[in-house]
C-alpha cells in the first residue's frame, strides 16, 4: 500500500479515537500557527508524518502511533511553558502524549504558537 500523499489520508488511516485526537491537534497547531504568521499555513507529509509549515519550512511535525501522539520537534521553551510541558518530554526535541491520558490541547495550541512566534523572529525583515 502506497503511503499516504496528504494529512487527510494520513490522519484517515488511524482508528477513530486515534483519528479524532489528531484531528484536533493539526486543527490546534494551524489555528496557533495562522494567528502567529496571519496566514493559514501549508500542511504536508513529510518522512512520513504530518507537518504544518512556516515560511517554507516546517513549524511542527505531529504523528500518530500505537500508545502515543507526537510533536516534533519541540525545542527547550520559555521557562513558564517548558514546565508544562516537562511531565510530556520524551527526548530533547520530543513530546509524547499518551492515549491513556486526556490530550491537553491547550498546551499543544501555545507549545505551536510559541515556536511559530519563534520562527517568525527568525525571519527576515521583508
Amino acid at each position: 500500500m502506497a503511503p499516504p500523499a496528504t494529512v487527510d489520508e494520513y490522519i484517515a488511516g488511524f482508528p477513530p479515537e486515534v483519528a479524532a485526537r489528531l484531528t484536533r491537534i493539526r486543527s490546534e497547531i494551524v489555528e496557533a500557527v495562522a494567528a502567529s504568521s496571519g496566514t493559514r499555513p501549508e500542511e504536508k507529509m513529510r518522512y512520513g508524518i504530518a507537518a504544518v509549515m512556516l515560511g517554507g519550512r516546517y513549524a511542527l511535525h505531529f504523528a500518530g502511533w500505537k500508545k502515543h501522539i507526537g510533536l516534533y520537534p519541540v525545542p527547550p521553551l520559555p521557562a513558564s511553558l517548558e514546565a508544562e510541558i516537562q511531565p510530556f518530554r520524551a527526548e530533547k526535541d520530543s513530546v509524547v502524549f499518551p492515549h491513556s491520558k486526556d490530550l491537553p490541547y491547550d498546551l499543544v495550541a501555545r507549545i505551536a504558537r510559541e515556536i511559530a512566534d519563534e520562527r517568525g523572529r527568525q525571519q527576515p525583515a521583508g
